[in-house]
């Protein structure tokens, strides 16, 4: 089980958060374009041989091009590592929702690993974040196999510290 899987088990499962599909959505819907463009370049080419076939073949992959642009902005500005993305409703119906995400990222050749948990009110669009910075080793066995029981209570005090409200006098 990957470190990724086991932080959006905690959210999903522990907390009883409802996981939001609409950031991945988003990559899937611009690969799925990509595809399609291709595939029909590639059945253009094959009904009509190449002489024929140029001038929607230029746009074809000038197309692609343009959408696997997108897709990379995409990824980097939008998603920004997020892999999880999860609703809090409020079981009364009164207050508004929270959103909870979770990305991670873990540099090349670098041991430690970087998560960051964010919660978004619905209602002010106050963004609270926590993260946690920590070796890799601290969450293997010795049979290199990643223990839930290790990362679970390190996400769980991450969720705590930000669920917590605080008001001010």
């Amino acid at each position: 089980m990957v470190t990724l899987e086991v932080a959006s088990q905690v959210l999903t499962k522990k907390f009883n958060y409802v996981e939001n599909f609409a950031l991945m959505d988003g990559r899937l819907v611009l690969c799925g374009l990509a595809v399609s463009v291709a595939m029909f370049a590639l059945l253009w080419d094959w009904l009509y041989p190449f002489p024929l076939s140029r001038p929607v073949l230029i746009i074809c992959v000038s197309l692609y091009f343009i959408i696997m642009g997108l897709l990379t902005l995409y990824t980097t500005y939008k998603e920004k590592g997020i892999f999880v993305v999860s609703i809090q409703k409020d079981p009364t119906g009164f207050s508004p929702d929270k959103t909870w995400e979770a990305s991670s990222y873990l540099k090349k050749y670098d041991d430690k690993y970087n998560l960051v948990l964010s919660c978004r009110d619905s209602k002010t669009g106050a963004v609270r974040e926590s993260q946690f910075l920590k070796s890799v080793a601290c969450f293997i066995d010795e049979n290199g196999v990643i223990v839930y029981d290790l990362i679970e209570p390190e996400v769980s005090k991450l969720h705590n510290s930000i669920s917590q409200d605080r008001k001010d006098k």
